[in-house]
């Protein structure tokens, strides 16, 4: 593939950390405005050049960056707006409740649980006393912006007891242009190699693709707050289908039209070895009561066409491996394959990624990764080498520790086939200075002629104020 070269447009900086970038018209706008999340709270659109706030929920949000070190991955992640948002004001975000901390579901064991193939009770945890050990509670809600300009909450879709910190997915709601329903992608819920084995559980929400039939309207005040799909009432059930499962944490879901149908594309991140991007055209969803409905009578549902993404027993296209340096030889690692029998029952399954890039590469034109951070493709004439693939960004290259850190842009191209493909990276002219730059988002407009990065001076979201979000322009 060819080598792009591509310029960073500065929109807005001295930001705090950006999860969401899309755009939206504005009711009685003529053209749109570029929406920027950040962790924190705060929503601001950018038109003409000027940055406004539309909406600070940043009270509402769990306190960020007190038990990791200034490292968090809670916060507000999904900012959805309605298909038909420009004539009644809906919209959609996906938050960590404020006042909702609790200890986690295995205390201590934030991102470091490993799981040792010789202990079989390692391989098998539960995750028990769901009411008291979980980390945090999630909330999907609608919203409306009226007529007289006011916001107001219209009501609470789902609540989720998550049971760790990290894995709560980014960029998380978005509406799927095929079946106008809203799309939550949810990461395996956390810790390390997914402890309880939420992803590939029908019962669990956890490590999910999910669909939500919001014009189904079921007002229920204050749903539960559940983990499970057969804990939810019945008529929240009712609005929910699975698209997905094996996910182990997901930067959202994008679509790509082809003549009459779409492109999805899903990015997971990766544990040790391999980030992964999949592509998928035909999918066969099943609808939550009849998930329940199996788990009642002790059968599997019949699973043709359904997506599973592998994980916890796949990584990208490996069996779920541990690492560990060698001592004889420091430049080699051992791995070893965590969940064998996983990696064998779910190896009919899953599709392959239509394109991987792993956190170790020799190969020169390449780079090794560290976490996928955001999957767009692009329609655009105005980067003609980009026109028609799909561009993704990497938190930070890993290079070993010499400063200062850079994120990383790089593309794919795809066949309607979603057969496997290179990639290559996009290179930048854009001077950080000595300061970091990790890419830690990545959205478009609304037609894909557009793309935006969100940079972050940190990884911390309690080191404010260090955000950029730039125009990717030739």
């Amino acid at each position: 593939m060819r080598k792009v070269k591509v310029s960073l447009q500065p929109i807005v900086s001295k930001i705090n950390m950006p999860t969401v970038l899309k755009t939206a018209v504005l009711p009685g706008d003529s053209i749109e405005s570029l929406f920027v999340v950040t962790q924190v709270g705060e929503i601001f659109y950018i038109r003409d050049g000027v940055i406004r706030t539309f909406l600070d929920i940043s009270p509402r949000i769990i306190k960020l960056g007190i038990s990791s070190g200034g490292y968090d991955e809670r916060g507000l992640l999904g900012l959805a707006f309605h298909p038909y948002f420009y004539y009644n004001g809906l919209f959609y975000l996906h938050f960590s409740v404020v006042g909702t901390q609790g200890p986690g579901a295995l205390p201590g064991a934030f991102e470091s649980f490993k799981p040792n193939p010789c202990d079989s009770k390692t391989l098998n945890l539960k995750w028990i006393n769901r009411e008291i050990q979980y980390d945090h509670i999630d909330t999907v809600e609608e919203w409306i912006l009226q007529s007289n300009g006011q916001l107001q909450k219209r009501r609470t879709i789902l609540n989720v007891r998550r049971p760790f910190l990290n894995h709560n997915g980014v960029n998380s709601l978005n509406f799927s242009p095929e079946t106008g329903k809203l799309v939550l992608t949810t990461g395996d819920g956390g810790s390390g190699y997914d402890p309880f084995n939420l992803s590939q559980n029908d019962m669990e929400i956890a490590g999910k693709i999910i669909e939500i039939d919001v014009a189904k309207n079921t007002f229920i005040n204050n749903p539960p707050v559940v983990t499970r799909f057969d804990e939810l009432p019945a008529p929240i059930q009712e609005t929910l289908t699975v698209i997905a499962k094996g996910v182990r944490n997901i930067p959202g879901i994008s679509f790509q039209r082809f003549y009459n149908q779409y492109m999805k594309y899903v990015g997971i991140v990766g544990q040790d070895l391999v980030e992964s991007i999949f592509a998928f055209i035909h999918y066969i969803p099943i609808p939550v009561p009849q998930l329940v409905q199996a788990s009642l009578i002790n059968s599997e549902p019949d699973q043709e066409g359904f997506i599973n993404f592998g994980w916890r027993g796949w990584e990208g296209t490996f069996p779920t491996s541990i690492m560990r340096s060698c001592p004889a030889n420091p430049t080699l690692d051992e791995k070893t394959i965590a969940y064998y029998d996983e990696a064998i029952k779910t190896s009919v399954r899953y599709p392959l990624p239509l394109t991987s890039y792993f956190h170790k590469d020799p190969r020169p034109d390449k780079f090794g990764g560290t976490a996928l951070t955001g999957v767009q493709p692009y329609m655009g004439n105005g980067i003609p080498d980009l026109t028609g693939s799909v561009v993704f960004t990497d938190l930070a290259r890993n290079e070993g520790s010499h400063p200062p850190i850079r994120g990383v842009l790089a593309y794919t191209r795809v066949q309607t086939d979603c057969k496997q493909n290179d990639f290559s990276v996009i290179e930048t002219d854009y001077n950080f200075g000595s300061r970091s730059a990790y890419y830690v988002s990545l959205g478009t407009n609304q037609d894909q002629t557009k793309l935006y990065l969100g940079v972050y001076g940190s990884t911390k979201v309690a080191d404010f104020n260090q955000g950029t979000v730039f125009e990717i322009v030739q």
